[in-house]
């Protein structure tokens, strides 16, 4: 099965950064750059989906062409697009979704099978492809750190999700959160890595509630459950993102399937919040999904009209919203955040009226 992942985000005008106080944190103001890769399709459905900055606001991602096949690009801090192709006569598209800050960017190619496997790019352009053990049904990059780590998840013939880490010299090990369900679509996805290899996902329980967990280097495992989260099917807690100081980002489903973020501090104590204007029914709310090092969370709202718009939420609790210029405001249209670096300059992807992709980078 094809699965596209999108993080949904926006900005608006500066009085909002002033109104929550950011300008005290660096930003005085929006300064949005936005991008289409040349050759990204103008129909529905279609553009230039951005995924992930670097410290060095050298940004990667992938474009959908006019036949809707997936290409992989680097976009360099001058603004020149780099395409590529994982090549091979299996190979149907290419999903970079992940750049350390070298430049080694990480993905996921689908064969001729729709079989998912995982792909890492050099700076030099040399990729390599491999497959984590036992990935029958598929291999998942999630993330790649300063060290060239790679945290994801696979899934077994038996369509049970199991994490991974991907050493540089390309050594894979696979583990499982304790309590992981053994069936179909339950177990353990991992989402984030820090520059020590501390890893964090969620796993899906046998009753298929999902609770957040952290692996350390030496593969210890702490799991986890923010307060609220609901307890019925593929409600719970979701993890998506770790700093270098062990904190961690993600969001949490309740009881009525309404999303909440939270932060997680490295010793373990829990903050959730909502960011204003989330919506307050099923499937709408706050959804964080990425963490820097300065502890700003990233992350999108769903609105009562089921319209992306962005957050970043300041170590502190300041938060403001904010609207790429040119997305959509209607259900299934806005703006997705998918990554903020350091600095905090944030990369993502608006959709337009026509649900047209598009890339953004948003600076200080």
């Amino acid at each position: 099965m094809r699965i596209v992942i999108l993080w949904f985000l926006v900005i608006s005008n500066t009085g909002v950064f002033a109104q929550w106080g950011l300008l005290r944190y660096g930003y005085d103001g929006p300064h949005f750059t936005t991008f289409t890769v040349a050759g990204a399709g103008t129909g529905r459905f279609q553009g230039t989906i951005a995924t992930g900055i670097n410290a060095g606001s050298v940004i990667t991602g992938y474009y959908l062409d006019v036949d809707g096949r997936a290409h992989g690009f680097v976009r360099a801090a001058n603004g020149d697009i780099t395409k590529f192709d994982v090549t091979g006569t299996e190979v149907v598209e290419t999903f970079a979704t992940t750049l350390n800050a070298t430049q080694d960017i990480a993905g996921t190619y689908i064969d001729t099978s729709s079989l998912h496997h995982g792909f890492v790019r050099g700076v030099s352009a040399i990729i390599t492809t491999f497959d984590a053990p036992g990935a029958a049904g598929g291999t998942t990059p999630s993330l790649i750190n300063r060290t060239g780590q790679i945290a994801g998840y696979c899934m077994d013939a038996g369509s049970v999700f199991h994490g991974f880490v991907r050493q540089p010299d390309g050594v894979i090990t696979t583990f499982d959160a304790p309590g992981a369900g053994t069936g179909a679509n339950q177990g353990t996805q991992a989402y984030g890595i820090n520059t020590a290899g501390v890893i964090t996902g969620f796993y899906s329980g046998p009753n298929n509630v999902h609770h957040g967990f952290v692996r350390a280097a030496d593969g210890s495992m702490t799991t986890f459950n923010a307060l609220g989260a609901g307890r019925g099917g593929y409600q719970g807690t979701e993890a998506y993102s770790i700093n270098d100081a062990g904190s961690i980002a993600g969001r949490f489903f309740d009881g009525r399937n309404v999303a909440h973020g939270f932060g997680r501090d490295a010793d373990g104590a829990i903050t959730r919040f909502d960011a204003p204007g989330a919506g307050t029914s099923a499937n709408e709310g706050t959804f964080g999904s990425s963490i820097n090092m300065g502890g700003a969370i990233l992350g999108w709202i769903f609105t009562g009209t089921n319209t992306g718009r962005g957050f970043v939420r300041a170590d502190g609790g300041v938060t403001a919203i904010f609207d790429v210029p040119g997305s959509g405001t209607v259900a299934a249209q806005g703006t997705v955040p998918a990554s903020i670096n350091y600095v905090g300059f944030i990369a993502g992807t608006y959709i337009d009226s026509g649900y047209v992709y598009h890339g953004f980078k948003l600076a200080k």
